[in-house]
C-alpha cells in the first residue's frame, strides 16, 4: 500500500503535479493547500494577501478527483474567502483534501480543527484557521486497520519556531489522531507541519508513540528548488511501527510543487 503526504501548493504547477499524481496513484493521498471555488469556471484565479500574490487551480479539488477516479474524495475546507479574476472577487474555500481508493474500506474518519476555527468570511488574520482530517480504512491482506491523519500546520509570519498555538495545534492533531485509532492499528500522522525537526510538535508526536521517518532516514529536506527562503524543513511522516515501512521517499524529482511528496510503502 501506497500512502502519500503533499502540499499541493493550490496547484500552481498543475502541469506536472496532476500527470504525477495519475501515475503515482497512491492508495491513500493527503493533500494541503487545495482550493475549491464550485461557482468558477476559470482555470485559474489569483490569491492576494499583501505582497504576496499567487496562481491558484481554481478547482485544484475538483482536478485531482479528475486525476484519481478510483479514488473516494473528501473535502475539508478551513476558510471561505476570495480569490480574484482580474479585479472581479471570486469566492473560494481553502483547505485540505484526503483520497482513497475505493477497494479498501472506510472503517472511521475524523475531522477537526487543530487552530482556531472555520472562517466563513475571509480566510481571517495569520495564523490562519487549520484542520486536520483522518481515515480508518481496513487492509484486508494485512488482516488488520490502518488509521491516516493528516494537517497543514499554522503558518506563523514570524518563523517556524516553537509557539504555544503550536504545541496546543500538535496536542490537538495527537488527540484527533488517537481518537480515530484502535488498539491493534498501524497509526500514521502526517502534513506540512511548518514546523523545524527539532520542534516541540515532533516531540509531543514521539511521545505519543510515533516516529518520524523524515529524520530518522536522514533525509536534509523536504523543500524543491521552488522554495527559495531559509529552512528546508516543513513536512513529516510518522509511524507507530517502523518496521511495517518497506519504503520510505522524500521524492526530489519530478518537482510537483514547491514541497516534496512523501511516499511511505507499507
Amino acid at each position: 500500500m501506497l500512502i502519500m503526504c503533499l502540499n499541493g501548493w493550490g496547484g500552481k504547477l498543475h502541469d506536472s503535479l496532476l500527470p504525477y499524481l495519475t501515475q503515482t496513484a497512491a492508495d491513500i493521498l493527503c493533500l494541503q493547500e487545495v482550493v475549491h471555488s464550485p461557482d468558477s469556471d476559470k482555470d485559474w484565479l489569483t490569491y492576494r494577501d499583501g505582497d504576496h500574490v499567487l496562481a491558484q487551480r481554481a478547482n485544484f479539488f475538483a482536478d485531482v478527483c479528475a486525476a484519481l477516479p478510483d479514488h473516494i474524495a473528501t473535502f475539508c475546507p478551513a476558510a471561505r474567502g476570495v480569490l480574484w479574476d482580474g479585479d472581479t472577487s471570486v469566492p473560494s474555500y481553502w483547505g485540505l483534501a484526503t483520497f482513497v481508493h475505493r477497494s479498501l474500506p472506510i472503517v472511521g474518519q475524523a475531522q477537526g480543527f487543530v487552530h482556531k476555527s472555520y472562517e466563513p468570511d475571509g480566510y481571517g488574520d495569520h495564523p490562519r484557521s487549520r484542520s486536520a482530517h483522518g481515515v480508518r480504512v481496513f487492509d484486508h491482506d494485512a488482516g488488520h486497520a490502518i488509521s491516516v491523519t493528516h494537517m497543514h500546520g499554522l503558518r506563523d509570519l514570524a518563523g517556524k519556531m516553537d509557539t504555544a498555538e503550536r504545541t496546543t495545534q500538535a496536542h490537538k492533531l495527537t488527540a484527533l489522531s488517537t481518537q480515530l485509532s484502535e488498539p491493534g492499528d498501524l497509526r500514521i500522522v502526517c502534513g506540512d507541519f511548518n514546523v523545524e525537526p527539532d520542534s516541540d510538535t515532533l516531540q509531543i508526536l514521539g511521545q505519543a508513540g510515533l516516529t518520524d521517518l523524515v529524520t530518522t532516514c536522514g533525509f536534509t529536506s523536504t523543500r524543491t528548488a521552488q522554495y527559495t527562503k531559509p529552512g528546508k524543513f516543513a513536512d513529516y511522516m510518522l509511524i507507530n511501527d517502523p518496521g511495517a515501512v518497506r519504503d520510505f521517499d522524500v521524492v526530489q524529482t519530478p518537482i510537483v510543487s514547491d514541497h516534496c511528496p512523501l511516499n511511505l510503502t507499507i
